[in-house]
C-alpha cells in the first residue's frame, strides 16, 4: 500500500479539472499538460504523487469528474544541480530571512524544482509551511523574507502590498554622467517578446524606482536602488531606460542567447530590507552579508 504524501510538507501544484469528455483522471491529465508523457503520469500514480483534495493518492483509472480538484508533484527529470549556496541570517518562529545566491530561483519554475531556494528551506529547517513573501529574480542575489507560520502570514503579507516594508538594493553599472542623482524613474511596464520580457510603454506609470550613486571606480557606478512598487524585471528594465544597464544582465537592454555563467553573475544585490514589525511593533532591519564586486 502506498502512503499518501502530505501536500503541505511536499508543495504539491492544484489542479481543478476541466470539462471534457475523458473516461479517466489519468485521461484528462496526459491531454491536459501535454508537455508530460502519459507514461510519466502512470509512474506519478504508481509512486502515489498524485492526490485527491484529503491529500490521498488516487489511482490512474479513477474515473474523471469535472471541477475535480487533485494535488500533484511537479518533477525534473534530471534536474541539474546549482552550484551555489544559500545562506539563512534569521530564524523565529513567525519569519526566516534568507540571503539567496545568485542563479537560484526562488520558487519552483520551468526546469527547476529541488533546485530552489524554497524546498532547500523547507529541508534545511524541516519546515513545510514556509512561504515566500516576496520574490525576487533568479539572477539577483540577496535577502528573501519567508513567512515560517500559516496562522500569522496574513499580516506579513500585507506589508507588501501596503507599502510599509522599504526594500533596497546596490546595482553595478555604466557611469551615467549626463544624468543628476538622486532622481526618480517612472514608467509604464508591460510584458514583451519573450513573455518574460518587461518593456517600457507609453500611459500611465505603473512603476517608480528611486536611485542614487554610492561609489564610482572609473567607468562603472556603484547604485542605491529602492523600488516603490514591484514589477517584474523593474530594476533590470529602469537601469537601461537610463542608459546603464546592469552589468552581466542576460535580459536588458538586449536579450542575450547564453547560458548561466556562474563567473560573470548579475550586479543586482537585494541588500536591505526594513519594517514595523506588524505583531510586535519592533524595527525589523535585517541586511545581506553579499556583496557586489567590482
Amino acid at each position: 500500500m502506498t502512503t499518501p504524501f502530505d501536500p503541505a510538507r511536499q508543495q504539491a501544484s492544484t489542479v481543478c479539472l476541466p470539462p471534457g469528455q475523458w473516461v479517466t483522471v489519468l485521461d484528462c491529465l496526459s491531454d491536459h499538460f501535454k508537455a508530460i508523457s502519459r507514461e510519466q503520469w502512470l509512474d506519478r500514480f504508481a509512486r502515489g504523487r498524485v492526490l485527491d483534495a484529503q491529500g490521498q493518492a488516487v489511482a490512474a483509472d479513477l474515473v474523471y469528474r469535472p471541477g475535480m480538484r487533485l494535488h500533484y508533484f511537479r518533477e525534473v527529470l534530471n534536474e541539474k544541480p546549482i552550484p551555489v549556496q544559500e545562506d539563512i541570517l534569521y530564524v523565529d518562529e513567525h519569519l526566516v530571512v534568507a540571503d539567496k545566491p545568485h542563479f537560484l530561483p526562488v520558487t519552483p519554475t520551468g526546469e527547476y524544482v529541488e533546485q530552489t531556494l524554497l524546498r532547500r528551506l523547507i529541508r534545511r529547517l524541516d519546515n513545510p509551511h514556509l512561504v515566500p513573501l516576496h520574490r525576487i529574480d533568479r539572477h539577483t542575489a540577496g535577502l528573501v523574507l519567508f513567512s515560517a507560520n500559516p496562522e500569522t502570514r496574513s499580516a506579513y503579507q500585507r506589508l507588501f502590498p501596503e507599502r510599509r516594508i522599504d526594500k533596497h538594493y546596490q546595482a553595478i553599472a555604466a557611469a551615467l554622467p549626463q544624468h543628476t542623482f538622486p532622481r526618480v524613474h517612472r514608467s509604464r511596464l508591460v510584458h514583451g517578446e519573450p513573455f518574460f520580457r518587461m518593456h517600457e510603454v507609453e500611459g500611465v506609470a505603473n512603476s517608480e524606482t528611486h536611485a542614487c550613486v554610492l561609489e564610482k571606480n572609473a567607468d562603472l557606478w556603484r547604485y542605491g536602488l529602492s523600488p516603490v512598487t514591484g514589477k517584474t524585471h523593474q530594476l533590470r528594465v529602469h537601469m537601461a531606460a537610463l542608459g546603464a544597464g546592469i552589468c552581466n544582465d542576460p535580459f536588458y537592454p538586449q536579450l542575450l542567447d547564453t547560458q548561466d555563467d556562474y563567473a560573470r553573475p548579475l550586479k543586482l544585490l537585494a541588500q536591505g530590507l526594513r519594517f514595523s514589525d506588524p505583531l510586535t511593533g519592533q524595527q525589523r532591519d535585517f541586511e545581506s552579508r553579499l556583496k557586489l564586486e567590482w
